[in-house]
C-alpha cells in the first residue's frame, strides 16, 4: 500500500504584498500559468516570488513578468533554467479583451497578487489595479495603524 503525502496546510504559494500597499485593487481575474516541470517541483517547495511582477499584454496573450520561480538543486542539474523568465497566463478570450481595454485607459495596470493551488493546478490571481500616489499610501499606513490600536484597546477593555 502507497503512503499517502501530507496535504499542504494552506494553498497559497507566493503573495505580492506590496501590490495592495502600492495600488487600489479593482477587480480580480484567476488565470491559469503555463510552467515548465521544474517550476512546478520548485511551487510545491514554496521557491516563488511575486513581489516586483506585473502582466504585460503581446500578440492578444497576456504574460506574466517579474515573477521568480527559484530552481530547486537536483532539477538545475539537467535542465536549462531560468527562474526570470517570462511565463504566459492562461484567460478567456472575454478577460483577456476587458484586461487589455482597462490597461489602454491611463493608470490602470495588471498586477499578480498571489499563486496559489487549485487541485493539482497553479493558478495566479491576477489584479486590475490603479496606482497610488505617495499620500494615498500614508493614508492607508495611518487606516492601519488605527484599527491595530482600536484592536489593542478592545482587548484592554475587556479585561
Amino acid at each position: 500500500m502507497a503512503k499517502k503525502k501530507n496535504a499542504q496546510s494552506s494553498s497559497t504559494i507566493a503573495l505580492n504584498k506590496k501590490a495592495r500597499h502600492d495600488y487600489f485593487i479593482e477587480e480580480k481575474f484567476e488565470a491559469g500559468l503555463e510552467l515548465q516541470g521544474w517550476e512546478v517541483k520548485s511551487c510545491r517547495e514554496g521557491k516563488a516570488q511575486l513581489t516586483d511582477s506585473y502582466v504585460i499584454f503581446k500578440n492578444g496573450e497576456a504574460w506574466l513578468l517579474g515573477a521568480r520561480i527559484q530552481p530547486l538543486p537536483s532539477a538545475s542539474t539537467h535542465f536549462v533554467t531560468e527562474p526570470d523568465r517570462t511565463r504566459r497566463l492562461l484567460l478567456n478570450k472575454r478577460e483577456l479583451a476587458k484586461l487589455i481595454a482597462a490597461v489602454e485607459q491611463k493608470g490602470h495596470t495588471v498586477v499578480a497578487t498571489a499563486l496559489y493551488w487549485k487541485k493539482h493546478l497553479i493558478k495566479c490571481e491576477i489584479a486590475l489595479a490603479k496606482g497610488k500616489a505617495m499620500h494615498d499610501k500614508r493614508e492607508t499606513e495611518k487606516q492601519r495603524d488605527w484599527n491595530r490600536e482600536k484592536q489593542r484597546l478592545m482587548r484592554t477593555d475587556h479585561k
